[in-house]
C-alpha cells in the first residue's frame, strides 16, 4: 500500500494545469514588472499545479543565444510576501541573461497564483510550491531534469532548502538574505518570545479561526509597510523603501500594503522547517546574506547546520533588502560561477 501511495503521489505532482484551470487566473500579459526587459532573455507566462491541486502562475525566462541541446535550470521563489514582479523576476531574468533557463513563480494563495482564501501562508504548500516548478520545469523538452537548480530569497530562502532536503531531483540551492520564517514566527526576532507570549499569540490566534468561520472569510493583519513610525528599526525602514515606493512596490504582493491573514502564523509556529536541512548534503548549498542585515543570524544558523559541502558569503556593508534588487550587490556573478560548477553537464 506504501508503493501505491508513493507513486500516486509522484504521478499527481506532475499535472499541470488545463488551459480551463489557467484562464482562471487571469494572469496580466503586459510587461508589469518592477525591473526593466531584457533584450537578451525570451520571456513567456505559464502555469502548473502543485500536488494539493493548486494553480501556479509563474514567468518562464529563457536566453535567446542559446543552443539546440537541453539546457540547466534554476527555480526561484521569494521574498516572503512579494511576487514574481519583484525580486524573483530580477534574480531569474538576470541568471537566464547568464545561460540558464529559469523559473520565477507565486506561491499558492498570492499574487497571479490559485488558491483561496487569498494572502494565506504555509510551510508545507510553500515548501510544496518548489518542488511542483521543478516538476513543470523538469518536464519542458528544452531542459535537462538532470541539472536543476534552486534559488530562495528571504522567508523562501528556508522554504528553498527545506524543498531541496527532501527533493533529490535538486542539485544546488542558494539562499540569499533567507529568514527561517518558521523560528521567527514562532520565537520572534533573535528569538526573544517567551513562553508565555508564545501562548497568548496562539491563544488569540486560535479563538480568531471561529470568528474567521462565523463571518466566512479571515481577518487580515494591518497593511504591510504602508507607513513607518519615526522610531522604527533600521529594517523596516528598508522594507517601506522597497515595497512601498516605486523602487519595488507592486500591488498584487502583500507586502505592498496588503496583508497575509491574522491567523497565518499558526502552522509556522508548529513546524520548524529546516530540521533536515544537513540532509541536503551531498549536495552543495550556498548562502548569501549581507553584513549589515538584521537577519544574518537565520544564515549563520542554517550554514552551521547544513552539511559539506556548503558556504556562507557575506557581503560587505549589504543590508537585508539591498539583495532584493540591487545588482551592484547581489554577487550575480559567484551565483553563475556556483550553478555552473554544480549543474555542469
Amino acid at each position: 500500500m506504501a508503493s501505491v501511495g508513493v507513486a500516486a503521489m509522484s504521478v499527481s505532482s506532475m499535472m499541470t494545469a488545463s488551459n480551463a484551470e489557467a484562464q482562471t487566473l487571469n494572469m496580466a500579459q503586459e510587461w508589469d514588472k518592477v525591473f526593466p526587459k531584457s533584450e537578451n532573455v525570451d520571456h513567456r507566462k505559464v502555469t502548473f499545479s502543485n500536488r494539493y491541486g493548486i494553480t501556479l502562475a509563474a514567468d518562464l525566462y529563457v536566453p535567446k543565444n542559446r543552443n539546440s541541446g537541453a539546457m540547466p535550470a534554476i527555480v526561484v521563489g521569494g521574498p516572503f510576501g512579494a511576487v514574481k514582479e519583484q525580486s524573483s523576476g530580477l534574480y531569474a531574468q538576470t541568471m537566464a541573461e547568464r545561460g540558464f533557463i529559469t523559473l520565477a513563480f507565486d506561491p499558492s494563495y498570492t499574487g497571479e497564483s490559485g488558491g483561496e482564501p487569498r494572502n494565506i501562508a504555509s510551510p508545507d504548500i510553500n515548501t510544496e510550491d518548489f518542488s511542483a516548478a521543478v516538476d513543470y520545469i523538469g518536464l519542458r523538452p528544452e531542459v535537462d531534469r538532470e541539472r536543476i537548480g534552486v534559488i530562495g530569497i528571504c522567508g523562501w530562502g528556508g522554504m528553498a532548502l527545506n524543498a531541496v532536503a527532501s527533493d533529490k531531483r535538486v542539485k544546488a540551492v542558494v539562499a540569499s538574505t533567507m529568514y527561517d520564517m518558521t523560528r521567527v514566527m514562532s520565537k520572534g526576532y533573535n528569538d526573544s518570545v517567551t513562553l508565555e507570549q508564545r501562548t497568548q499569540a496562539l491563544e488569540k490566534m486560535s479563538r480568531q479561526r471561529w470568528t474567521d468561520v462565523q463571518k466566512g472569510t479571515p481577518a487580515y493583519q494591518a497593511a504591510y509597510n504602508a507607513e513607518v513610525a519615526k522610531d522604527a528599526p533600521q529594517f523596516m525602514v528598508d522594507y517601506h523603501d522597497y515595497y512601498s515606493t516605486p523602487r519595488g512596490y507592486h500591488k498584487r504582493a502583500v507586502n505592498s500594503g496588503n496583508a497575509w491573514s491574522q491567523t497565518t502564523p499558526i502552522s509556522f509556529m508548529n513546524m520548524p522547517i529546516l530540521t533536515y536541512i544537513a540532509e541536503i548534503s551531498p549536495r552543495p548549498v550556498l548562502f548569501i546574506h549581507g553584513e549589515k542585515a538584521h537577519s544574518l543570524y537565520f544564515a549563520q544558523t542554517a550554514h552551521a547546520a547544513a552539511a559539506e559541502p556548503k558556504e556562507l558569503m557575506v557581503i560587505p556593508g549589504a543590508s537585508h533588502t539591498d539583495l532584493y534588487d540591487k545588482t551592484d550587490v547581489i554577487p550575480f556573478d559567484k551565483l553563475s560561477s556556483f550553478f555552473e560548477q554544480h549543474l555542469s553537464a
